[in-house]
């Protein structure tokens, strides 16, 4: 009998693999995927909307994707009523823009697509959070676990901000830590625990926002994690997946290599390659439970060459190549 047992463990060891293999499908068994962009930023240099989702949609992600054998189901974009345009406030708006997201997202997930979100800065968390936390049969909450993969924490309040910029916030505003009403614009009620929420390639922490990391019950993933595919990632897939209902991938393209995106503004030395990180999220993405996956930040306009786009669809083919094994 023991040596039955033993003869299962591979098949135990591959079982989110197997499982993620049936997500998505539609009867012919094309993986179903939804393109959502929001090109609402936050910022205060004004009203300007971010061109990079539009130029991450439409300069080749699509082709990736009927290449890996997806049916692209839909395509959104979100944009404030004209009523909504008129309210003073950009972080006000930015609420409303995410609650938009929210909504979409919600829909993709429950019309059984995957969605990719294509997002002008990591302001956007909130709603793909709050869409993926309310996409339920039920009016009960999902608990939604978050890997953030960013070289930047974001996990500052305006108490402990050294920089004063919303975009290194939207981390500590989804746990509840600060700014209650643009999380609650966005949608997101109730807040994560922190420990739902595990970071990946973190390596430029303010010191009060370290501290409190240091308070939470962050769990955290190197770069070096990141480069060897070590084990840790397996470690904390896995609590993830025990602990919430399911789990979005946010990637911030300052994560990556500087010489990947060197017209980002706030890159940072040391980073994973988009062909390493790509791998780890392939692993990632086999996991059941993953059920969206954002990415951040394209450098529109400041792009040379377009090496940080297409270090942005070396991320996306790796993602897809993880959710259709």
């Amino acid at each position: 009998m023991k040596n039955i047992f033993y003869l299962f463990i591979p098949v135990l060891i591959l079982l989110p693999v197997i499982v993620s293999a049936q997500k998505y499908r539609d009867n012919n068994g094309k993986p179903r995927v939804a393109v959502v962009k929001n090109p609402y930023s936050g910022s205060r240099s004004g009203p300007k909307l971010s061109t990079g989702p539009e130029i991450l949609e439409t300069k080749g992600l699509k082709n990736i994707l009927v290449n890996f054998g997806c049916a692209v189901v839909k395509t959104a974009t979100v944009k404030l009523t004209s009523e909504e345009e008129k309210d003073d406030g950009v972080w006000h708006r930015l609420g409303l823009a995410n609650g938009h997201l929210s909504k979409i997202v919600a829909s993709n997930q429950r019309e059984g697509c995957f969605t990719i979100g294509l997002l002008a800065n990591c302001n956007s968390l909130m709603g793909m959070l709050a869409g993926l936390q309310h996409s339920g049969q039920t009016r009960r909450p999902l608990k939604v676990g978050l890997i953030w993969i960013d070289a930047h924490a974001d996990f500052n309040t305006p108490e402990t901000t050294l920089s004063g910029m919303l975009g290194g916030m939207p981390v500590a505003v989804s746990a509840g830590l600060c700014l209650i009403q643009l999380r609650l614009k966005s949608g997101l009620e109730p807040a994560l625990p922190t420990k739902y929420i595990v970071m990946a390639g973190v390596r430029d922490i303010d010191p009060l926002e370290q501290e409190l990391i240091d308070r939470s019950d962050i769990e955290m993933i190197s770069v070096d994690d990141i480069r060897n595919l070590s084990d840790n990632i397996h470690q904390q897939m896995k609590r993830l997946s025990n602990l919430t209902d399911i789990i979005y991938i946010h990637v911030d393209m300052d994560i990556l290599d500087p010489r990947e995106v060197q017209g980002h503004s706030l890159n940072v030395p040391d980073g994973p390659t988009s062909k390493e990180l790509a791998d780890a999220l392939e692993f990632m993405f086999q996991y059941e439970k993953t059920s969206a996956f954002g990415i951040a930040s394209y450098p529109a306009g400041k792009d040379e060459g377009g090496l940080s786009l297409k270090a942005a669809y070396n991320l996306v083919e790796g993602v897809i190549r993880g959710f259709t094994k």
